[in-house]
């Protein structure tokens, strides 16, 4: 059941402070462009609860830089999140930023160690949304057991900006098991999908539209590395692929990749987990699911002789109780992606074509 109403969330109702993170005595209410100076605001600023609530062996040298020994053969990725709104049903900019960066090191079949946080900031930002951003973080980055070792605090003029923009940059090691690449991929292998897709994306623009539902639709943003490096020290390479279909949804991936290898991929429309209020949702605002961005889930290509185990480990995983196989490997239709509607028919889904959410992570 639908129901259109006006969404209006006060401050203080976001504002659910972790009981191990009270918020300390700050000296302002809002953050304003001295605390990007580089001067006594800014340090203040730091001081007064930043530092403290990351802190870490490596943070706390509070250079400009971190140093670090890594063994083995590393991946690193970066991204920057501009989300609007800041805050959604399931989370905030803030554990979206650290879990986004932690799930695309980890599709590489890495193991995340440590991430940089850059800020920009609008002036005028309260300090108690910036807070619940930053301990939002906090929890995201124990979660994932990862540390937060270098950063960057910027501030920008009223109307410049939007409250907070986000920038991550991390670093892991390739587990010894793992052989991930779009190469690895043949004719015949299996595709899965950890979970229901179109989550978070449909979070943000119901929030966005004031649709409201019988049950709150969620952001689905999670750490997926835990998942991930169990799954791999079980199955090696017999896993083939994995991404994380954010913007663009699993269409957009699945395209990528068929490009890619010049091989297809088939898949069975009534196979692919979607929850039944989301696609309502879909339905109303003309949305495909298929392009709808996930922000805690992945699509795995996998051998398949261990589709089913594969499939039964991640379901018994937390991250992934809805996974699901949704098609397989073909040389039928090279460099297309094909999908069986639940009717029988046929179609070939391809890229998403132009912008479907704007701001979207």
């Amino acid at each position: 059941m639908l129901i259109i109403t006006n969404q209006v969330m006060s401050t203080e109702n976001k504002i659910k402070m972790n009981l191990q993170c009270p918020m300390p005595k700050f000296d302002f209410d809002v953050i304003t462009m001295g605390h990007g100076s580089g001067g006594l605001l800014t340090h203040k600023f730091l001081q007064s609860g930043v530092f403290d609530i990351l802190k870490n062996d490596l943070l706390d040298q509070q250079h400009d830089g971190a140093i670090f020994e890594l063994h083995g053969k590393t991946a690193f990725s970066t991204d920057s999140y501009v989300i609007s709104p800041i805050f959604f049903p399931g989370g905030n900019i803030g554990d979206l930023a650290i879990n986004g960066t932690v799930n695309d090191i980890s599709m590489c079949g890495a193991e995340p160690k440590y991430l940089s946080l850059g800020f920009i900031i609008e002036e005028g930002f309260t300090m108690k949304e910036f807070w619940e951003v930053l301990v939002s973080i906090k929890n995201a980055a124990d979660k994932a057991n990862i540390k937060i070792v270098t950063g960057d605090t910027k501030v920008v003029e009223k109307g410049k900006g939007d409250k907070i923009f986000i920038n991550t940059s991390g670093i892991g090691v390739i587990h010894p098991k793992a052989n991930i690449h779009h190469n690895n991929i043949k004719e015949g292998d299996v595709v899965i999908v950890s979970g229901n897709i179109a989550n978070h994306g449909i979070a943000i623009m119901s929030l966005r539209q004031g649709i409201e539902f019988e049950t709150t639709i969620q952001s689905d943003s999670a750490n997926l590395n835990h998942t991930v490096i169990k799954l791999i020290a079980q199955y090696g390479n017999d896993i083939k692929f994995l991404r994380d279909p954010t913007r663009g949804g699993i269409a957009s991936v699945l395209n990528e990749v068929a490009e890619l290898t010049q091989l297809s991929f088939y898949l069975e429309q009534n196979l692919i987990p979607v929850n039944e209020s989301v696609e309502g949702a879909c339905e109303m605002l003309g949305l495909d699911p298929m392009y709808v961005a996930n922000e805690g889930l992945f699509l795995a290509v996998v051998k398949k002789e261990i589709a089913n185990d594969f499939l039964a480990s991640l379901r018994a995983d937390e991250n992934g109780i809805n996974a699901a196989i949704i098609g397989e490997v073909t040389t039928t239709h090279p460099g297309k992606v094909i999908m069986k509607s639940r009717i029988g028919g046929k179609r070939v889904v391809n890229y998403l074509t132009g912008e479907q959410l704007p701001r979207i992570c």
